[in-house]
């Protein structure tokens, strides 16, 4: 077979292929890789593999939530390009996992700053350390301590109320929008990550989350980190306190078992899901109680 031929048959079959199975010509052609969703005129999310980016198209710069990993990051750099004129003003941080932080290096020589709380940037660079990536980071140069932070060319706070899902996790607040990024301290009906290496603690946790409804509005927007299957990460008040009891029953259902005189192990093996937050389904149920475990029998030490 001539090698033309070749390429107009096999390029027959796949479309045959496709629409066999419900597909369209226009998504074989298109870019499936990300996704990206206004909230507002000038402020949405992108998503593609790792924690959700929000970002902000103002008339002096863009300001961005979060960057992902490397390629995913230069793929938000090339579709926010698209959508507006303006530089690269703020990078934020929500905190240091690489999931939020690793397409950090996608943007230097791009932007203006690289935010976050204090903690974020140690527990990054303890972390890149360890890896010995740190010729691969691009580490935030405007850090915070105490309650906040504002980026006043932007109109954007960083807040931060205790020790959660690590002890560096801010609040990113679009003022102007009423949006708020809670980054990983809300697992939209998702079992969370709760990293004590980094200070997490789900006693204060639950009181952060408390502090933050009331800081803010009761009509505001909130952008988590990660959502389940089926569930957005464009969320509201009523799932941050509903995130809030699932923590709260976390402890109720591990201190529990402790006094029961299960033993690890067991608890480990024979809890399938959280009583009063049933929501909460999935694989990763075994993260949240070994954390629920060693905070609890830790202060009984």
């Amino acid at each position: 077979m001539k090698r033309s031929s070749f390429i107009k048959n096999s390029s027959f079959a796949m479309f045959a292929f496709a629409i066999s199975k419900g597909s369209s010509l226009s998504s074989l052609v298109a870019d499936p890789a990300y996704t990206i969703e206004m909230i507002t005129a000038d402020a949405g999310i992108f998503l593609e593999r790792g924690g959700t980016i929000l970002f902000q198209l103002g008339d002096e710069g863009i300001t961005v939530v979060d960057s992902q990993f490397p390629e995913q990051a230069g793929h938000c750099i090339t579709a926010l390009k698209e959508k507006s004129k303006s530089p690269f003003q703020y990078l934020i941080n929500t905190h240091h996992h690489g999931d939020h932080t690793a397409g950090n290096i996608a943007f230097n020589g791009m932007v203006e700053h690289v935010a976050a709380h204090k903690n974020s940037l140690k527990n990054q660079v303890a972390t890149a350390a360890k890896a010995k990536s740190t010729d691969k980071q691009l580490f935030p140069d405007l850090t915070f301590d105490g309650k906040g932070m504002l980026l006043r060319k932007a109109n954007v706070k960083l807040h931060y109320f205790g020790r959660g899902h690590t002890d560096g996790d801010s609040y990113v607040q679009f003022r102007k929008q009423n949006i708020v990024h809670v980054g990983d301290q809300v697992f939209n009906r998702r079992h969370p990550f709760i990293d004590r290496t980094a200070g997490a603690n789900i006693t204060e946790w639950v009181q952060t989350l408390e502090k933050a409804t009331k800081k803010f509005k009761a009509d505001t927007t909130y952008v988590c980190g990660h959502a389940g299957e089926g569930y957005k990460t464009i969320i509201k008040k009523d799932d941050i306190l509903a995130f809030r009891s699932y923590l709260q029953n976390l402890l109720i259902t591990t201190a529990a078992a402790i006094k029961a005189g299960q033993t690890k192990d067991d608890f480990l093996k024979t809890t399938k899901s959280i009583a009063g937050s049933d929501e909460w389904k999935g694989d990763g149920i075994e993260r949240p109680l070994t954390a629920a475990w060693e905070e609890l029998t830790a202060e009984k030490q």
